[in-house]
């Protein structure tokens, strides 16, 4: 009996409390009563500083620059919004883009809050400790400094690097006298890697240093310079042949022909994205129907990829080539045709035989006879013609062997029946 009274009692001071509760956030959300808290040391935000650099102006900051950094300020409203408050939300900003001469003067504070949670309806402010901020204006100095580079990593072996290609060689600097003059040099660190074996580029940041090497705080000096771009080039040395297109023919082929390249190759140093897919230099085109039983030899300008550098020193190359079994032989045939003769009329050869002069070696020109060499004469432009007419004819023989000249055989086309 004892026990239930107890639980009772307990039921009882609960709900008076949930009850207590509920009336006392039904009187504070619905009365006018409102509480203050005030927040200090509220960071001011200067905004449009790039417009002072513009003027050739900055804004001094620090403990002892005579700007404003921070402010307290007061807020007042119904307590479950006020008590709420995160002073990270709270944003203060200065406008810098009105102010266009050197000295203190004050600019206009705004407050804004960054969550959407609190606006002027629920949490106004009461009272702050500033209402404009006093600023330090000053007048910017001006110089440039050598950009320099410093280069980590390593080309890989049979590789060879290059000179360093920075997108500028100085940055210029704007800001007080003092600052910009512990300034010697800035410097960017360009790691190439371990063991590179083509081109490297890479977008790097930059840092300042006085003249004994130390890095500089260059949180007060002004750049418009961004991240400098580096180029590496990494070259290969290679031995690259010389070679020439030869342009074979019947009669004109060079397994029967004596030929040399002089020099043989020569040693290329470039980029290796060239290079490495390359193993000769074709110097030019050669026809070989060109090439008599005489030894001759023709020149020829070495020329090496774009961006490559030809360390051998020789820029002509010289090929001397010879045909020493090249043999004329003059073969009569009587063995002439035609093709594509007019429709329905029947063409007369006067022609009977024709000589024709052939080369080639010794070997291929002992056996041939008339037999073996057919003249073909093409009407196929002499459609609607009748006449005599001398044809030009093409001359057919062993692939192996050339024909020298051009011949023509003579043809009458009788006229058309009505």
């Amino acid at each position: 009996m004892s026990k239930n009274r107890n639980l009772w009692n307990l039921l009882y001071l609960i709900l008076a409390i949930v009850v207590a509760a509920g009336i006392w956030f039904y009187v504070d959300e619905h009365s006018d009563r409102t509480v203050s808290v005030t927040v200090t040391d509220i960071p001011i935000e200067y905004t449009n500083q790039a417009s002072l650099a513009d003027n050739g102006l900055m804004l001094l900051e620090g403990e002892d620059s005579g700007t404003d950094t921070t402010m307290d300020i007061t807020f007042k409203g119904k307590r479950r919004h006020v008590v709420q408050l995160d002073r990270s939300k709270i944003r203060v900003t200065a406008d810098l883009s009105g102010v266009t001469a050197a000295g203190v003067q004050t600019v206009n504070v705004t407050t804004s809050y960054t969550d959407r949670e609190f606006n002027q309806s629920n949490t106004t402010i009461d009272r702050q400790s500033i209402y404009v901020a006093s600023v330090n204006i000053c007048e910017l100095s001006h110089k440039e400094v050598e950009l320099r580079c410093e280069l980590t990593g390593n080309v890989a072996e049979g590789y060879s690097a290059g000179k360093v290609q920075l997108s500028q060689t100085a940055i210029a600097i704007r800001g007080q006298e003092e600052d910009i003059d512990a300034i010697s040099y800035a410097k960017v660190v360009f790691d190439i890697g371990k063991n590179a074996k083509e081109t490297v580029t890479a977008e790097l940041d930059y840092q300042f240093y006085d003249a004994d090497g130390q890095i500089v705080d260059a949180s007060n000096v002004h750049t418009e310079t961004g991240q400098i771009q580096a180029t590496l080039p990494v070259y290969v040395t290679k031995e690259l042949k010389l070679k020439v297109d030869f342009k074979e023919a019947p009669g004109a082929r060079l397994a029967d022909m004596t030929y040399s390249i002089k020099p043989e190759s020569i040693m290329v140093s470039g980029d290796a994205s060239v290079l490495n897919n390359m193993d000769s230099i074709v110097l030019d085109s050669f026809d070989l129907l060109d090439v008599t039983r005489e030894n001759t030899a023709h020149s020829y300008a070495i020329l090496v990829p774009d961006g490559c550098e030809n360390l051998s020193g020789v820029t002509k190359a010289t090929l001397e080539i010879s045909y020493p079994d090249k043999t004329m032989a003059d073969v009569t045939t009587q063995n002439i045709q035609v093709v594509n003769p007019p429709v329905d009329r029947t063409v007369d050869i006067l022609t009977q035989e024709l000589t024709i002069r052939l080369f080639g070696t010794a070997e291929e020109l002992d056996d041939l006879t008339g037999e073996d060499v057919t003249i073909v004469a093409d009407l196929s432009d002499y459609a609607v013609a009748s006449g005599t007419y001398m044809v030009p004819v093409q001359v057919e023989v062993g692939s192996s062997v050339g024909v020298s000249g051009t011949y023509q055989v003579q043809i009458r086309i009788p006229e058309a029946e009505e």
